[in-house]
């Protein structure tokens, strides 16, 4: 799936850190979530077996039960790691919602500061400490290899990112997807940490949400039913996130900075980050994850082309 696949009909093709998207002259797209695995905006030299999957089967899920509340590119997907959508002019930010203080928040806040993106911080919160109102702290859309910067709503208006009527829109719908996802979280025995959230233009102009949504790659989410003991404890919280992968990328020695070496992935550690993602996509969806073949390249190429 790492390949570039030969499709009828496509004007454009561009290769993501996990995903593959080609753009069809019909103004539709197919997205292919591959087994690639990124931490700290840089792709990591092993797949992992059925990560497309997961991550493509909780999105979809997600972009199904939120598309009365914001509109989306979603249409169908025709293989467990394959969506067909509409095109979409992206807009380069990401919009992060946050409700408690953790990853990079508490990295910041640890480190002294008390303003993340414009928005103030209150003193004397710990780490994984809910916040008192979720909050959106964007950041730039960097390409590949290239770490995404915070930035604040004032500094976005100034570059002319996007105009300031465009902005509301994209706080009143980041906050609604959140609330939303909060829902339905906590329906699983869950808490939604934290997310990030992706839009785009149609060829109308208007604002609609695109790429993937609530999945352990672009959420954090901790069990609600410890989550309060823990926290008067002093624990860290459980997580069912990509958090574990970067902890064990921490933990090796590697930030992502310059320099770094990316530490060696194992078979074990490999079969261990699959089935830890498997776990994830039955927590979060209620639903069973069910394991396949592989198909050749040109049984995808066919299931792609039946469903534009």
């Amino acid at each position: 799936m790492s390949d570039c696949l030969e499709i009828p009909g496509v004007k454009h093709f561009y290769r993501g850190k996990v995903r593959d998207v080609y753009f069809f002259e019909s103004g539709k797209v197919a997205m292919i979530a591959t087994d690639r695995i990124s931490a700290f905006d840089v792709i990591l030299p092993r797949s992992i077996p059925y990560k497309g999957a997961v991550l493509n089967g909780i999105a979809t899920h997600f972009l199904e039960a939120s598309k009365h509340l914001v509109p989306n590119w979603y249409i169908s997907s025709p293989l467990p790691f394959v969506s067909i959508g509409y095109a979409a002019e992206p807009i380069k930010i990401e919009m992060v919602v946050r409700g408690y203080l953790a990853g990079h928040a508490w990295r910041v806040y640890q480190a002294g500061s008390r303003e993340l993106c414009g928005i103030k911080l209150p003193e004397g919160l710990k780490e994984n400490d809910k916040l008192p109102e979720p909050i959106i702290t964007p950041t730039t859309k960097e390409a590949v290899g290239v770490h995404d910067q915070d930035i604040s709503a004032e500094e976005i208006l100034k570059r002319n990112i996007v105009t300031e009527k465009e902005w509301d829109t994209l706080v009143d719908y980041s906050f609604k997807l959140f609330e939303h996802g909060s829902q339905l979280a906590a329906n699983r025995g869950l808490i939604l940490v934290d997310t990030k959230y992706e839009f785009g233009k149609d060829k109308e102009g208007n604002l609609v949400l695109i790429d993937e949504i609530h999945t352990p790659d672009s959420s954090r989410y901790f069990y609600r039913h410890e989550y309060n003991e823990r926290q008067s404890k002093g624990l860290a919280q459980q997580q069912l996130s990509k958090e574990f992968v970067r902890q064990w990328l921490i933990e090796n020695g590697f930030h992502g900075r310059p320099g770094d070496k990316i530490p060696v992935m194992t078979d074990e550690k490999v079969l261990e980050i699959s089935e830890r993602y498997m776990l994830l996509y039955e927590m979060i969806t209620g639903k069973k994850f069910n394991r396949f073949a592989y198909p050749s390249q040109s049984e995808i190429v066919q299931k792609i082309l039946s469903s534009l």
